[in-house]
């Protein structure tokens, strides 16, 4: 039996008492700092929050106006809604941002996470702290200060890219100040969290923070599927509140999940009446998996140490150094690789398949700014220039999964694999995640690859007078990946041959953006930009991909040229009420091109075309002084315009770009003391691949329409004590989440609901 298979996870309530004793201990060393200087709206001073500010900006110079200045659309994700909406994932997070789905991994994907925007996957385009956070990864928010999302093509800000959009995480850093903040949750589908946010400070210019996250969670709904994490990030700043500083940030997180792979396709089971989306009907809480196999487990360690010195106002420095480590590994069942479903006996039996991964990736990167602002005769100047130097490791292979004993397919059942006759079968309607199991796991050598980038960039904001704006931004890139690719056999499970392959690609592109700003008043702007992406084909095909770069049948031998995206956008802004609400609305089109599809029976051409055309909507901060709102809406139009020579997807809409996405968190203080409020998100229907009918075509397989509704509560029991109660999923729906299209499909959460107990200090 697979040892990881059956990993006890009962450290987790060490985790727990540990991070309770790091709690009181350090609140018994904090000290309460009543003194409240001029902060964002949502943000906390020694634990008391502090309203009435403006809204968060982004905090990257080459963000060189400010949000309402920007023209382009640009969301800021701050603290307080990330803790009042009781989240812990990325996905948690961006739920709140329309616009963002999220896809299955497949196809040599990772399982991680994968989030598009504007119809583009977006996985490669995801910074922390202003660098790119690579390799596949399942990310916490627990060490999070905001979360800014870039929308549209932004190969100028973020160098190779899906054209979609890039996100940036920002993280919890040491301040001037003294407090400890310590959070105890408990919910259903045994559900336990516990964190703690300590900040000391020290001498007139220095601090350190420590924050601490241990949970753990069954999936609500779902049979068997649990997850694990503990993290820490520690950081130490000297120089606050100086002309130089320095802050040193080191993050560690661990996962130990038994992970879900979703349910079954019409697809797979013939015989049985279509379903109107192609998911198979079946109950929510079918879990496919093993118990005795199955596992997903992740590391991060990320240091970083930021440096910054004023010389001027005209003149700052400010220098990033990240060096980095993660693991992605699993083995999971998926119920869509294990063979076409076969009807024995009356009723329907399958075949386990799986997917796995074995997948670290190590990132040394360093990007330099100067930036600042100055005059040239009436006209002014807010600039950034910058270089980004980059070298990223990264291995991937597939594991050799060997069954020698499982639960035994029905006599009469043909095709089983695995070199095991009949073993290892489960009803396709009545799956039993407890079956037994046993074979070997064995990791293969496994493909590797490095990846270098040398990126050099400027932007500047040109301010005429009080009324009009020019943005102006160019990034050049040096991009080069080289590698080896390992194709292994195996018979029995054990590997009885290996054939590598050399590859080798070099690329240099180039990219601007440019956008015009009229300001009708001083806290509002209307706006007209055009910008562009280019994306190597190293991550054309999916996040992560380990390939270099070469096509298909006559392509195969071919460095193939980098997809290009073009973004046209024009919208409006506006900061409200002494610029506590900040609103926006966008027009966008969106166009990629150059990508690879067959154009006759054998022949390939970079000539594919897709679009993406739609209005995004956004609100964020406060209406009144006890009324705070955070979403918005955004259509797409979507269409493969050229694709195929058969024609089997084109005109159909994209994958994962749903036509109507609408997101709403609000809050309203009904007494000092009680807090009442909730989220409200609705997204459209949404195929699942435009793959020679995966998306389209003839099975049209797609994630049905669906609202969900939470609720929230909170009680302020004293200045340093208040409970929150978050209730996801209020009405328990089932909905589909993502769907590959291919494969499998996922279902959301179930209802569940969490009691939250915040301790400041």
């Amino acid at each position: 039996m697979s040892s990881k298979g059956v990993v006890a996870r009962k450290k987790r309530a060490i985790v727990f008492a540990a991070a309770g004793v790091a709690g009181l201990s350090m609140g018994a060393a904090a000290q309460a700092d009543e003194a409240v200087d001029a902060a964002p709206r949502g943000a906390e001073v020694s634990g008391l929050e502090v309203k009435g500010g403006k809204s968060r900006e982004p905090e990257a110079p080459k963000y060189t106006a400010p949000l309402v200045d920007t023209p382009r659309s640009i969301t800021v994700i701050p603290r307080q809604v990330i803790e009042q909406t009781a989240a812990t994932s990325l996905t948690d997070i961006l739920r709140t941002s329309p616009g963002i789905t999220f896809g299955a991994g497949e196809g040599g994907q990772p399982l991680a996470d994968r989030p598009f925007i504007r119809g583009q996957a977006s996985a490669n385009n995801i910074f922390v702290d202003g660098v790119r956070d690579s390799g596949g990864q399942t990310r916490e928010v627990f060490a999070i200060e905001q979360v800014e999302v870039v929308k549209g093509a932004d190969s100028a800000y973020s160098g190779r890219g899906s054209g979609g959009g890039s996100i940036n995480l920002t993280s919890k850093r040491p301040r001037l100040d003294t407090f400890a903040n310590a959070t105890v949750s408990v919910g259903t589908d045994s559900y336990y969290r516990g964190t703690v946010d300590g900040n000391y400070q020290l001498g007139e210019m220095s601090a350190v923070r420590l924050n601490v996250m241990a949970m753990e969670n069954d999936s609500p709904g779902r049979d068997a599927a649990e997850f694990s994490r503990y993290g820490v990030l520690a950081g130490v700043a000297t120089g606050l509140g100086t002309a130089t500083r320095a802050t040193f940030l080191y993050y560690h997180l661990r996962t130990d999940d038994l992970p879900d792979y979703g349910v079954p396709l019409f697809t797979k089971t013939p015989g049985l009446a279509r379903t109107t989306s192609g998911v198979l009907d079946v109950p929510r809480d079918s879990f496919y998996g093993l118990k005795a196999r199955d596992y997903q487990e992740t590391e991060a360690d990320i240091a970083t140490l930021i440096a910054e010195h004023d010389v001027s106002e005209a003149v700052k420095l400010r220098n990033v150094f990240r060096a980095s480590k993660t693991l992605n590994d699993y083995v999971v069942t998926n119920p869509g690789d294990g063979g076409v479903a076969q009807l024995v006996g009356g009723q329907y039996w399958m075949k386990r398949g799986t997917k796995s991964r074995w997948n670290p990736a190590e990132t040394v990167a360093n990007v330099t700014d100067v930036y600042g602002k100055f005059d040239t005769g009436f006209v002014s100047h807010s600039y950034d220039v910058g270089l980004e130097l980059s070298r990223e490791r990264n291995k991937n292979a597939a594991y050799v999964v060997y069954t020698t004993a499982g639960a035994p397919c029905p006599a009469g059942f043909t095709g089983a694999s695995n070199n095991l006759g009949v073993g290892d079968c489960t009803l396709v309607f009545a799956p039993n995640p407890d079956d037994p199991w046993q074979g070997t796991i064995t990791r293969p050598e496994a493909s590797r690859n490095i990846t270098k980038t040398v990126g050099v960039y400027a932007f500047d904001t040109l301010s005429f007078g009080d009324r009009w704006l020019l943005n102006l931004g160019i990034r050049h890139d040096s991009y080069e990946v080289s590698g080896t690719d390992v194709a292994v056999t195996s018979a029995n499970g054990v590997i009885t041959g290996k054939t590598y392959t050399q590859r080798r690609g070099e690329w240099d592109f180039t990219n601007y953006q440019v956008g015009l700003v009229f300001k009708p008043t001083a806290t509002s702007s209307l706006y007209v930009a055009y910008a562009t992406t280019s994306t190597p084909p190293t991550i054309a095909s999916g996040d992560q991909n380990t390939g270099v770069g070469t096509g298909t049948g006559n392509l195969a031998n071919v460095l193939l040229d980098p997809e290009e995206v073009t973004n046209f956008e024009v919208g409006a802004k506006a900061a409200l009420f002494g610029e506590k609400l900040s609103v926006s609305v966008a027009y966008f089109d969106l166009t990629r091109e150059n990508a690879q599809i067959q154009v006759s029976p054998g022949v390939y051409a970079q000539a594919g075309e897709a679009q993406v055309k739609g209005v995004e909507i956004g609100v964020t901060g406060a209406v009144t002084d006890r009324w705070d709102v955070f979403g918005g809406y955004t259509y797409q139009d979507s269409e493969l315009v050229r694709g195929a020579y058969n024609i089997v997807n084109v005109g159909d809409p994209l994958a994962n770009t749903p036509k109507h996405n609408f997101s709403l968190f609000t809050t309203y203080e009904i007494t000092d003391a009680f807090t009442i409020g909730g989220g409200a998100y609705y997204v459209s229907k949404s195929f699942g691949g435009n793959q020679g009918g995966a998306g389209g075509g003839t099975n049209r397989i797609f994630a049905p329409s669906y609202w969900r509704f939470d609720a929230f509560a909170s009680y302020r029991i004293s200045e340093t004590v208040d409970l929150q109660l978050n209730v996801q999923n209020v009405a328990d729906r089932d909905y589909i989440i993502r769907t590959n299209g291919v494969h499998h499909a996922d279902y959301g959460p179930a209802r569940q609901a969490i009691l939250t107990l915040n301790v400041r200090y």
